[in-house]
């Protein structure tokens, strides 16, 4: 990593910023009428008692330029913990840089010294510079696998039954 390039882990001082990558990740995936996240609700789930997930801050000149969120996941096959990488986001003035490739980087040295077995991570399918991104670094695709979701009025149907 060049010098002028540091991957830190976020700090409740980072929420603003936190909900701005979130944002801006947000209107990039064009999803952004799904996105409720608050400075609030990130502080409850990022920082409160029982924090839900971490996040790296990229800082490229002392400039914030990208971010990772990630938790812990379960794997009864490998009956041992992983990584799962919810967001990866950088500017896009700051792409081609190494950005991306700090931060996959920084979060595989914490699954490893953390013993995990794998990280791993969803891209949507129209997203080709990032899908060609992670295939160089190694990644293999699932495709044999297919996300489903229960969320809103279902979910909670769901949990009433």
């Amino acid at each position: 990593m060049p010098d002028a390039l540091r991957v830190t882990k976020a700090t409740e001082a980072d929420l603003p910023l936190i909900l701005k990558f979130v944002q801006d990740l947000a209107d990039y995936e064009r999803l952004r009428d799904q996105c409720v996240a608050t400075e609030e609700k990130l502080r409850g789930s990022l920082f409160g008692a029982h924090p839900y997930a971490e996040v790296l801050i990229a800082r490229l000149d002392d400039e914030p330029v990208g971010f990772a969120v990630y938790f812990h996941s379960y794997s009864t096959f490998l009956a041992n913990h992983g990584l799962y990488l919810e967001d990866l986001f950088v500017i896009p003035e700051a792409r081609g840089k190494g950005i991306g490739y700090a931060l996959l980087a920084e979060l595989a040295g914490i699954a490893v010294e953390r013993g995990c077995e794998r990280l791993e991570w969803a891209v949507l399918d129209w997203n080709d510079l990032a899908i060609d991104f992670y295939k160089r670094i190694g990644a293999v695709e699932k495709d044999e696998w297919t996300t489903f979701r229960l969320s809103g009025e279902a979910l909670h149907s769901m949990a009433a039954k």
